[in-house]
């Protein structure tokens, strides 16, 4: 005949089924008494209860089949789900594994009383439930700790990326504040130079008029040129402040191109014809109204038309606008000026650079401007220059500007 008697080990299992609620209710008792559980207190029933009843069953189901071994993987996963929930938590692991030893005395003191309970139950038995039990929260125990120390480690790498990043953010800034504080440094000296100079002018001047009184008109000359320069390093100096620190929402309006381009050309053409110059202007009649910022594109357009009529003494410049593509416009300038060196055309964007020599009047701060406003606007600049033969700069818009610029 088949036995079908229930193990005692079974028994127990049922037993511990049975009492699970008063068991987790003792055990909920213990926890709030003990006073090394501090973050225990700042938990519902629900969270510090959450996981005791897989816990619990795992150990069940291993007293049925009297094997731990069979129930290992659905213990262990049960096991790193409270970890993570107790780290989560803000539980220290000390305090982790004392809640599971508070659980394994309530557990223990269950045995006792079962044992006392059951005839059937003997003490091979009442050992056997006791190692279980036993091996039970040794794995739950480890398993936990070992999800607590990798999610902390988890934690600390991402830390350390983030204090990496900011390191190196810092780093950049540094770096950028350096350079800034160099450029800053570059514009004082050039500042004082061409204040030095404008001054000396001033100084000779004034020598003229009192070594030789005939010539006064000359001296005259000589420092009224003088105070224009001036007034043109101040002027050139408050606009590049201004466009550096203009810090409000770029104001988008519809631009009709063909009247800002004839008012360009009529602004411009007196100064190159001044100097025997020939301004050839071309206006693409496919070119409509674009989108973008009117005076700002018109600053763009001065500083190119001055620095071309400056730096050309015979022959012409060049002045377009014109379609660029489905999606783009673009503003040309050209002239047959002195050009630029290859080795000086990286730095011709630079504030105070000048590629000419001190013959040449300026004060290096019109491309800087260009390249300021290019960026605000969204414009892509081609620029191209031979020594002795002329330059040329091509600067393709957008013809809508996103609100976003």
């Amino acid at each position: 005949m088949t036995d079908t008697r229930i193990s005692p080990l079974r028994n127990f299992a049922d037993f511990i089924r049975a009492e699970r609620i008063p068991l987790t209710e003792q055990w909920m008792t213990d926890v709030s008494s003990d006073v090394d559980l501090v973050e225990a207190d700042k938990l519902t029933y629900q969270q510090l209860a959450d996981h005791l009843p897989e816990i619990l069953e795992g150990l069940c189901a291993a007293l049925d089949v009297e094997d731990l071994e069979r129930v290992e993987p659905s213990l262990e996963r049960n096991a790193r789900k409270h970890g993570k929930v107790r780290w989560r938590q803000g539980y220290r692991i000390e305090e982790l594994v004392r809640e599971l030893d508070l659980f394994h005395q309530v557990l223990a003191g269950a045995l006792d009383d079962f044992a006392g309970r059951d005839s059937t139950f003997t003490r091979r038995h009442e050992s056997r439930a006791r190692r279980m039990i036993a091996e039970t929260f040794s794995l739950v125990s480890y398993t936990s700790i070992k999800e607590v120390v990798s999610e902390r480690d988890r934690k600390i790498d991402e830390y350390t990326g983030q204090l990496e990043r900011a390191n190196h953010e810092l780093t950049l800034k540094q770096r950028l504040v350096s350079d800034l504080y160099e450029s800053r440094m570059q514009i004082t000296r050039s500042v004082v130079h061409d204040l030095r100079n404008f001054l000396n002018g001033f100084s000779i001047a004034l020598q003229l008029v009192a070594r030789a009184p005939a010539r006064a008109d000359n001296a005259l000359t000589l420092a009224n040129r003088q105070a224009a320069d001036m007034k043109l390093l101040v002027e050139q100096m408050v606009e590049y402040s201004v466009v550096l620190g203009d810090a409000a929402p770029l104001a988008l309006e519809q631009v009709q191109t063909r009247e800002l381009y004839d008012e360009l050309v009529a602004a411009s053409r007196p100064a190159i014809e001044a100097k025997g110059l020939t301004l050839r202007a071309e206006f693409d009649p496919a070119l409509s109204a674009v989108t973008s910022n009117r005076l700002k594109l018109k600053q763009i357009a001065v500083n190119l038309l001055s620095n071309a009529t400056k730096y050309t003494k015979s022959g012409q410049v060049e002045f377009r606008f014109a379609m660029a593509g489905p999606d783009h416009w673009s503003i040309r300038v050209s002239d047959t000026g002195v050009g630029i060196a290859a080795s000086d055309a990286e730095r011709v964007f630079d504030e105070f650079e000048r590629a000419s020599g001190d013959d040449i009047p300026g004060t290096g701060l019109g491309l800087a401007i260009v390249s300021e406003l290019c960026r605000v606007l969204d414009g892509q600049i081609d620029f191209s220059s031979r020594e002795g033969v002329g330059t040329r700069f091509d600067i393709r818009f957008p013809l809508v500007l996103a609100e976003s610029q």
